[in-house]
């Protein structure tokens, strides 16, 4: 994020980790359990992590939300091997190269704040009675690139109405792994471990809003933020954080990463804004991962029919 990528159609060849790293038998057998469904109209095979094939309903494909867009999808490889986790290196294909190393299961989510359910619980009870659902996603970094990505998840507001929110959470704030044995990049101090977001509440609430378990019908590979990354597909791609161990109701804004790291580039909000540009570079136009010509960034990334009502009254070049 703070790092600007080349001004080029799409990763060079050379940049691209092979496939066998992510799904390498032996990991992919022990993660996930696999599930031969009638998929949805591509009929893809669905599998989820395994510990989680138990609780959601995988009785029928999962619902394709109304959000989705019928866009054309990035290629998968080019999803899963040209990504941002600081966690386990700087460079856009360290993630597929080095988070093998992460053991995702089992997998535990602390609640705490202002709820009524705080307490550390289980991956497969965070996710129990939740039905799952296809979400075809924009996703856009800060850095000019976006993909169009059919995300497997839960809607977020589902999952945190569980926990009971009391009055007082005007925030939910989240964390990340922190574990240098397995993420070698927190090794270096490049950002303050652990990776911090959050959202306001009714931003969380939002039905847009999702908890990811997968993509392209299959688990979420670590580099995309095993077990649980939230996605938020109308802000930066920073703000949807990965390989989620920590939800806190707070009553005020919480600090976030990259705000702390460089306030004046990444404010809280980061809404995609075209009309206001980072301080290094334009955010008027993006780079859509394998297509040749770059084309016209939209505010909210698209989704301002669904999201602006969110802001009305909000300073957004003040508010980034």
């Amino acid at each position: 994020m703070l790092i600007r990528t080349r001004d080029t159609s799409a990763p060079a060849a050379s940049e691209i980790t092979p496939e066998p790293i992510y799904r390498d038998r032996r990991r992919f057998l022990r993660q996930a359990g696999q599930f031969a469904v009638a998929g949805a109209a591509a009929g893809w095979l669905r599998t989820v992590p395994a510990g989680v094939t138990d609780v959601l309903d995988l009785e029928s494909s999962p619902r394709r939300a109304k959000f989705s867009t019928d866009e054309p999808l990035t290629a998968e490889d080019s999803v899963t091997t040209y990504n941002n986790f600081y966690e386990f290196g700087t460079g856009k294909t360290d993630p597929a190269q080095y988070a093998d190393a992460l053991v995702t299961e089992p997998w535990s989510v602390t609640v705490a704040g202002a709820c009524e359910k705080p307490g550390t619980y289980a991956l497969e009870d965070v996710l129990r009675g939740l039905a799952p659902e296809e979400r075809i996603y924009r996703l856009r970094c800060v850095e000019g690139w976006s993909m169009v990505i059919p995300w497997l998840g839960v809607p977020l507001a589902a999952l945190l109405k569980r926990y009971q929110p009391t009055s007082a959470a005007r925030y939910v704030a989240f964390q990340t792994l922190y574990d240098p044995d397995q993420m070698r990049g927190q090794r270096r101090s490049v950002l303050e471990w652990p990776y911090r977001e959050g959202l306001r509440m009714d931003e969380a609430m939002h039905p847009l809003t999702i908890m990811a378990v997968g993509l392209y019908g299959k688990p979420l590979p670590n580099q995309n933020g095993a077990p649980l990354r939230l996605v938020v597909p109308w802000k930066y791609g920073f703000k949807s954080i990965k390989s989620i161990v920590r939800i806190e109701f707070t009553e005020t804004e919480p600090p976030t990463t990259w705000n702390m790291m460089a306030p004046r580039e990444y404010g809280f909000y980061a809404n995609v804004n075209p009309q206001v540009d980072h301080p290094r570079w334009s955010q008027s136009r993006e780079r859509r991962i394998g297509k040749l010509f770059r084309q016209d960034t939209l505010m909210f990334n698209g989704y301002g029919e669904q999201v602006a009502s969110l802001y009305r009254g909000l300073d957004l070049r003040r508010n980034y």
